[in-house]
């Protein structure tokens, strides 16, 4: 097994950003437990052997990422023993590394023992609320019963928020290969098709051009629940489908339409309507710009429809984690303040736009695109195959 070593290098991320959130939220140590941050914060590294799964034995897989503030050369990584081999093939970054532990308690210990080393009496120390188990928490209190373990949530998901040239990249991908995905299961399918022919048939498209399949939210015809089931695609009936594919842990997130045969009139102008409240939500999207003005373009256009109670606008960040900083709205499904809705949007953002209307005579009718931040305005990712995809023909 690889025990504690030396292996300095450089940080893939911005340190010095980091030393600052944490100064401003008082933190004298960062523990990152969490698959996604721990990704982040090594540059890429996610076990191969426990990327579907964290439960083993009698506790669990649990990584932990430690971090000093304004020390990132004493930064360390401790892990399971399974993870020898990817350190052995992609040695890590920082400068200890421990991977001789086989749960959440030992992993916790052998981490808080080599804080202890840096500092024998730290005041505050980061920890993932919500990606901590308690038997880790009740390790770590035992360690440090004078320390104040304080949620980094807000710390790592504003380190996060300005995507490099290499992260946008991945969910440029991420949300190609979604499209391509969703074009093949519709023009392979037709009428008669179960929802749950057509999510099986997205999950091995999706795993085909080598994306991690997340899910699959679909509907079809006047029906509004989204689960895949028996229910069949009838002739002239909508199709949403709105999938989650992730490329090296990036979300392609993308809704799009399709129906068997021609949409008819009213069909067509509800798609129009919605195609409409997107682009005029994409129309100031650029650096400076508050986020707020995203609800503020789109929103008239929505409230003008005469199916205005049956929709739904929503704007939120996207990254490594679905609705991530940016956060522009504190009425949306999930849960957080609008943050950034009186901040000035920054290149290497990233924004999914969506607009719902949950029709209900004509069903689920769904656009929902990606969008980064470029230094000059905007790029739109996947940007194709917006209107009504007919089963059986290329869109």
């Amino acid at each position: 097994m690889l025990d504690v070593t030396k292996r300095p290098g450089t940080a893939p991320f911005d340190t010095a950003r980091l030393d600052r959130l944490m100064d401003e939220a008082g933190l004298d140590f960062l523990l990152a437990t969490s698959k996604h941050n721990v990704q982040y914060l090594l540059g890429g590294h996610r076990s191969f052997f426990f990327d579907n799964m964290d439960a083993m034995g009698i506790s669990r897989y649990l990584p932990v990422f430690v971090y000093p503030k304004g020390g990132p050369q004493n930064a360390g990584y401790f892990g399971h023993g399974m993870e020898t081999y990817d350190a052995q093939v992609r040695p890590f970054w920082v400068s200890e590394v421990n991977t001789k532990s086989g749960g959440s308690v030992d992993v916790i210990q052998k981490a808080a023992e080599y804080v202890k080393g840096l500092s024998a009496k730290p005041r505050r120390i980061g920890v993932e609320l919500a990606f901590l188990p308690a038997d880790s928490a009740g390790t770590l209190r035992k360690v440090f019963p004078d320390a104040e373990l304080k949620d980094a949530l807000f710390v790592l998901e504003r380190l996060r928020a300005h995507k490099t040239s290499a992260e946008l990249e991945k969910l440029r991908l991420a949300s190609e290969l979604v499209i391509d995905s969703m074009l093949a299961v519709i023009q392979n399918h037709g009428e008669g098709a179960t929802k749950a022919e057509l999510a099986e048939a997205l999950r091995r498209e999706e795993t085909a051009r080598g994306l991690t399949f997340d899910y699959c939210l679909i509907t079809a015809g006047s029906s509004l629940n989204r689960a895949p089931s028996e229910q069949r695609w009838g002739k002239g009936d909508p199709l949403s489908i709105d999938s989650g594919g992730n490329y090296h842990g990036y979300i392609g997130d993308l809704a799009r339409m399709g129906v068997v045969g021609e949409p008819d009139a009213e069909l067509q102008d509800m798609l129009a309507e919605i195609e409409a409240t997107q682009q005029a939500a994409f129309a100031p999207i650029r650096p400076g710009v508050n986020g707020a003005e995203i609800y503020a373009a789109a929103e008239p256009i929505v409230r003008k429809s005469k199916s205005h109670n049956h929709y739904e606008f929503l704007a939120h960040g996207m990254g490594l984690v679905s609705h991530e900083a940016p956060r522009l709205t504190n009425s949306g499904p999930v849960p957080y303040d609008a943050y950034d809705a009186q901040r000035p949007l920054e290149a290497g953002m990233v924004i999914s736009v969506e607009t719902t209307l949950q029709h209900p005579r004509r069903g689920f009718i769904k656009l929902e695109d990606t969008v980064a931040v470029t230094p000059t305005g905007h790029e739109i990712y996947g940007n194709r195959a917006r209107g009504w995809n007919r089963a059986g023909a290329v869109a």
